[in-house]
């Protein structure tokens, strides 16, 4: 794809086009189901659904830098954005969709993401984009984040009877 029809197609897309993906409802719900998840984890999950990149990131996608570097570029800096750096064990997971690129990224903070091979990574996000192509955002979104708190609850189980302080909203981002 040219970078000027890269541009248009980012410049087309915007915030209703988030919130047709992920309506208020499923917001609501998938909300409900990180909070259900880090009840059974120490780690912060969140989820982010982005629209199109900024054009500030689209003048950097050419042979040097593919689309694949400044996708997940745009994922850290989503991470870094929310602070899922910043939690007490350095075990926070963000799931970021770039619903123009229809791309897809997890990035785990330093404790989960020694223990989580990219291979692994790579087929949750495969098995999303397989969900997200056939249109049914809820229930891929559903499955990745079961996924993620399984990975989670197997690296960093809740003690049991402690009370848990939630470091980061649950909210889902949409932009």
């Amino acid at each position: 794809m040219n970078k000027l029809a890269r541009i248009l197609k980012h410049r087309w897309l915007d915030i209703s086009d988030t919130v047709r993906a992920v309506p208020d409802d499923m917001a609501e719900r998938l909300a409900r189901r990180v909070a259900a998840s880090e009840a059974r984890h120490s780690g912060e999950v969140r989820l982010c659904v982005e629209a199109s990149l900024p054009l500030s990131y689209l003048w950097r996608i050419d042979a040097a830098t593919p689309l694949s570097a400044v996708v997940r570029e745009r994922a850290l800096t989503w991470f870094g954005r929310l602070r899922i750096w910043d939690t007490e064990h350095n075990n926070g997971v963000l799931i970021y969709l770039l619903l123009a690129e229809h791309a897809i990224e997890f990035v785990a903070d330093r404790s989960l993401s020694r223990r989580v091979p990219d291979a692994e990574w790579q087929t949750i996000a495969d098995r999303l984009g397989a969900q997200l192509r056939q249109g049914h955002f809820e229930d891929g979104l559903t499955r990745a984040l079961e996924e993620v708190s399984a990975l989670l609850v197997a690296h960093f189980p809740a003690d049991s009877g402690a009370v848990r302080a939630n470091e980061l909203s649950d909210n889902v981002v949409r932009r």
